[in-house]
């Protein structure tokens, strides 16, 4: 249990804190020596598992693991006989004063944001600056990286070590671009925040159905953007009320085991609604006079969920309307296939399955656990409990989430 424990602080810590150190670093001593920093993060993720399991883990653990990577990094710097700067050394105590923990994290989130802006540089293509970003910032591993890209594991792989090297020749230092720079750059830098959240809001693998910690990261580099006069714009507020909206569900969306409650079953006193008028802020401020952007379209989407007093209340005309101006500014499958669910509640089941019979033929489907899922339903309102059946067993075999295949699993039970 102990153990348990013990790696699940590990995986906390990672999660949190990979991103800060290696941009912290990197800030520090140069993309030059990136490979070196992250072999020193992840000696120091190993030296936190060793230890911290025989000793009371650290008040502040991403400085204890700050600590160890920098002086990881500069043992290996001497011993490759390169040049290490002298950098003052008590920015790495792990005990030190309230104001001295504000500097230190004051340093860290411009290291991050700097990092950010370094991944997205126009040198790079930008499947290289997604990755770089995905990889560095969020410390996501190739196969969670795959899936939100739709691409193969090895490709990722390959893309990244590319991504370095061209990294490494055109950024020399880390530094936030000017007004002009800084904005061309600013669209590429919402798609990756978008990407880490979404990635925390519905986890491709593994136990958990949410990652909380990776969803807050989003928002907090979101919020960093929006208090640079330069990327103050509608569409980083857009993003934040997306963010602030799906984020105020979270409680609702798993129960007491954490498993899965589906929109339908959630119990809506448990959204948050502090959050809720925090997102409504930001959508209020991200208003614009001209076409409005996929996050404002998505986070309109998102307040009619959460202000919707239960699941049938739901305003599936407008959600239906909003995903059609979607689909007409730039087609996306995913969001073709979760139109379906507002025109089946206002057209019904059989128009719904003709529509989604048509999106199985067209060149854009999507064989994946969402198309199925949405098929079993469909079928099953139709009274075609056979095929329902076989729908949804397709759904759990491709699904990848266990907190998700649990839920599909016990929903196939209880249709006998």
């Amino acid at each position: 249990m102990e153990e348990t424990k013990n790696e699940q602080l590990v995986e906390h810590v990672f999660r949190h804190g990979y991103g800060k150190i290696v941009s912290f670093l990197v800030h520090k001593f140069g993309p030059t020596h990136l490979e070196r920093i992250e072999d020193a993060v992840q000696e120091a993720l190993l030296k936190a598992m060793q230890v911290w399991g025989y000793e009371t883990p650290p008040k502040n653990p991403t400085s204890w693991l700050l600590r160890v990577a920098n002086n990881h990094l500069i043992d290996t710097l001497r011993r490759d006989k390169k040049v290490v700067q002298s950098y003052d050394a008590s920015i790495f105590n792990t005990e030190r004063s309230a104001q001295e923990e504000v500097c230190l994290n004051e340093s860290i989130n411009d290291s991050q944001l700097k990092m950010i802006f370094a991944c997205c540089h126009p040198s790079l293509s930008q499947e290289y600056q997604i990755v770089l970003s995905l990889k560095l910032i969020g410390g996501f591993g190739n196969r969670e990286i795959a899936m939100a890209l739709f691409k193969k594991e090895e490709t990722i792989a390959k893309s990244f070590t590319r991504a370095k090297k061209r990294l490494k020749a055109h950024v020399k230092t880390l530094d936030i671009p000017l007004e002009l720079a800084l904005r061309s750059r600013l669209a590429i830098v919402l798609k990756i925040i978008y990407l880490l959240f979404s990635e925390g809001y519905s986890t491709s693998f593994g136990e958990t159905l949410i990652k909380k910690d990776i969803c807050l990261e989003a928002i907090r580099l979101a919020l960093l953007l929006s208090q640079n006069k330069y990327s103050n714009q509608p569409e980083v507020h857009a993003l934040l009320a997306l963010m602030c909206l799906h984020t105020a569900r979270f409680e609702a969306r798993v129960d007491q085991k954490g498993n899965m409650v589906d929109l339908e079953h959630q119990d809506r006193s448990l959204y948050n609604q502090d959050l809720i008028k925090i997102g409504i802020h930001h959508l209020e401020k991200a208003a614009v006079d001209s076409e409005p952007s996929n996050y404002h379209l998505q986070a309109a989407i998102s307040y009619y969920h959460c202000t919707a007093g239960n699941f049938e209340k739901t305003d599936w005309k407008s959600i239906l309307r909003l995903y059609k101006l979607q689909l007409s500014k730039q087609y996306s499958p995913i969001v073709q296939l979760n139109s379906i669910v507002p025109y089946y509640k206002i057209h019904g089941a059989q128009k719904a399955l003709g529509v989604l019979h048509d999106f199985e033929k067209s060149d854009y489907f999507l064989k994946n656990a969402l198309f199925y899922g949405i098929k079993s339903t469909l079928l099953l309102d139709l009274n075609l409990t056979k095929e329902s059946k076989l729908a949804l067993q397709m759904a759990i075999s491709l699904t990848t989430n266990t907190k998700e295949k649990l839920y599909l699993s016990e929903k196939l039970k209880t249709m006998g």
